[in-house]
């Protein structure tokens, strides 16, 4: 099983689960498909807008197991 952690790379969030885009979108991480996601860590994602990355982390996780 995948674990998704604050190092976890957003790319790899987004291969493993596409269907996570729109809790990014929802705190407005847009630009998904740019070249930082590729290489920028949730935690560094979260960072840059403002979102506090253990609350972001579990919204994701309760979000994904709700599907």
């Amino acid at each position: 099983m995948f674990e998704i952690t604050k190092d976890t790379l957003i790319s790899d969030i987004l291969e493993y689960a596409p269907e996570s885009m729109p809790i990014f979108q929802n705190i407005g991480m847009h630009c998904l498909g740019c070249a930082l996601s590729s290489a920028e860590t949730l935690e560094q994602a979260c960072l840059v807008h403002d979102v506090d990355p253990d609350a972001f982390l579990e919204e994701l996780r309760t979000y994904l197991d709700s599907l």
